[in-house]
């Protein structure tokens, strides 16, 4: 919070130089998300740094080993949970290991270090309003004393025709050099990016002589 307040990125390390959100970040839907629901495997595309999520229903166990990613391994089921004879509630539990750093939400609220997150999501329409989606996450992680719930709500477009921007990450004025990000000005030069920060070590580069 401190470094924030200075202009700094606080805990959200690897943002200002387009590493993924993941999750629970990815799902906060800074851009719009798009439900692709394919049989054995739905998909969340997402517009923004992190692209797709992949969440298997085909009845398949964890496997042995996996390759840490931001995203996770996400493993699904449908369920019927009011009994009137159609799937209304999309259950998934994601697990790791992750890459991290990662973030809980964009105030920088951080994950565990050791990157063993577990998240469990209930993904359902609203029934007062067929309009509203839900995704109520729950994380588990070492960082916090309790699961953590919380319930993110999408609006529906109407559109039936939505236009989808074009989204990537890539000339957005941030410049890592060494552990430190300074930003580059409208003038095109380095400037730095919080209070009180130091210019990047320049002994590789000739002294201009005073």
């Amino acid at each position: 919070m401190a470094d924030q307040a200075e202009g700094g990125q606080g805990n959200l390390v690897g943002v200002e130089i387009c590493l993924a959100y993941g999750m629970p970040l990815m799902m906060t839907a800074f851009s719009p998300l798009e439900y692709v629901i394919t049989a054995g495997t739905p998909h969340i595309l997402i517009n923004n740094i992190d692209h797709n999520r992949r969440i298997f229903t085909d009845g398949r166990d964890w496997p042995e080993q996996l390759e840490p990613t931001f995203s996770g391994y996400s493993i699904g089921r449908w369920i019927d949970e009011d009994g009137d004879g159609r799937y209304d509630v999309l259950v998934v539990e994601t697990r790791g290991p992750f890459k991290g750093p990662r973030a809980y939400d964009a105030s920088g609220l951080p994950l565990h270090h050791d990157n063993q997150s577990i998240f469990k999501e209930r993904i359902y329409i609203d029934k007062a309003n067929p309009n509203i989606l839900h995704d109520e996450i729950t994380v588990i992680d070492h960082a916090v004393t309790r699961p953590w719930t919380v319930d993110k709500q999408y609006l529906r477009n109407p559109n039936l025709r939505p236009v989808w921007p074009e989204s990537y990450c890539q000339d957005n004025g941030h410049v890592r050099v060494g552990n430190e990000n300074y930003f580059v000005s409208a003038d095109g030069l380095l400037m730095p990016a919080r209070k009180n920060q130091r210019p990047p070590d320049l002994r590789y580069f000739r002294q201009t002589p005073k």
